[in-house]
Order: structure tokens, then C-alpha cells, then sequence
């Protein structure tokens, strides 16, 4: 088990995705600080499940993303942060959320590629492409690269998927690279049916 510092944030971060984040709560500014002075800072990424990022009292999910950060910023009344995925891990413990949240955390393994997944892949990507054309108030562009490497861009699809939290929550605990980009499918299917219907 690991100790690290802990962002809890209303949203699922995938490994291989890039994460802005805009840092003004005291304890987060404490938390950057430190991480500053580190050789290779990083910090966990866990869904709030129910309460609020600001002031603490909220309930966390137990499978996040490790976060390095990349490059810090001031803005104008906060810092501005860019912090990419690499690993997922479990939550063992939480401990004190004095001076920032910190848990004891266990790394998950990375997922295995075989080449037998690249016609799966193609679906996975021609419908979260397709779907993301016509999806309303889409955060992410159709036209949006993803890496070379296979597993890196499985994870990117379902970060550009336009799904909603919990579906995304449920594709971050996917334990093989062919049941996640089965689960893409299926939900992003899902998602494409409920606003033709609207």
C-alpha cells in the first residue's frame, strides 16, 4: 500500500487523459505546494459520489486514477494545474483530510492487448466518433486523436465517450481491454438512443 495525496473530484479520470484543473480551495493550494517540491508529483483522482468538491463531507469512490502533474499556472484568482493519467488503483483507507485528503491506496494491474481486439476497437471507436457528432453539448470534438498505443486509446474513448458519470465510473473499473471497449459500445449505444428519443 501506497500513501498519496488525494483530489476528490465530481468527475471519473481515465489513465492516458489529460486533466485541467483550476486549484482555489486552501487545502488543494497546500496540496500543489507540496507536490511542487516532489521529483515526480502526483496525487489520486476519485468520484465524489454524493456531497460536494468544496469543503469536504462528501462520499468517494474506491477505484481512482493516478494523476502526475504536468505544469502549474497562476490564474487570476486560482492555479491552474494540467495533471495526465497513468495508473488505477483501489482505496484501502482514507486518512485525515488535514492538511488535504490523503489515502492509503493499492495500484491496480495495467490491462493486457491482444491484436484479436482490433476489429473491436474500430466499433468502439467509429461509434463513440459517430455518437460524439450528434451529441449535445459534447466536451469532446469527434475529430479528437487518440494515442498509437492500443490500450492508451481504449481508455482515451471512454474519456471522449458522452456518457455520464456513473457509466463512465462503471467503464474505469473494467478489468479486461475487451470487456471496456465492449462497455463503451453498449453504452454509448445506450446514450445515442435516449437523445434520438428526446
Amino acid at each position: 500500500m501506497t500513501v498519496i495525496p488525494m483530489f476528490p473530484l465530481r468527475s471519473v479520470h481515465f489513465p492516458h487523459t489529460p486533466l485541467p484543473l483550476r486549484v482555489f480551495e486552501p487545502r488543494y493550494l497546500r496540496m500543489i505546494g507540496k507536490l511542487l517540491d516532489e521529483e515526480a508529483p502526483r496525487f489520486g483522482v476519485v468520484l465524489i459520489e454524493r456531497g460536494h468538491e468544496v469543503g469536504g463531507g462528501d462520499r468517494r469512490s474506491r477505484v481512482g486514477t493516478i494523476a502526475r502533474l504536468v505544469s502549474v499556472s497562476a490564474g487570476a484568482d486560482a492555479l491552474l494545474a494540467i495533471a495526465v493519467g497513468t495508473d488505477r488503483f483501489t482505496v484501502d483507507e482514507w486518512l485525515d483530510d488535514e492538511p488535504f485528503p490523503r489515502a492509503e491506496v493499492t495500484s491496480l494491474p495495467e490491462l493486457d492487448w491482444s491484436d484479436e481486439l482490433i476489429p473491436l476497437r474500430a466499433e468502439a471507436e467509429a461509434i463513440v466518433r459517430r455518437t460524439l457528432a450528434h451529441a449535445p453539448e459534447a466536451q469532446w470534438d469527434a475529430e479528437t486523436e487518440l494515442s498509437d498505443d492500443p490500450v492508451a486509446a481504449a481508455w482515451q474513448l471512454a474519456a471522449i465517450a458522452p456518457l455520464g458519470e456513473y457509466d463512465r465510473y462503471a467503464l474505469l473499473q473494467s478489468t479486461t481491454v475487451g470487456a471496456l471497449l465492449r462497455q463503451i459500445i453498449d453504452l454509448t449505444l445506450d446514450a445515442e438512443l435516449l437523445w434520438s428519443d428526446e
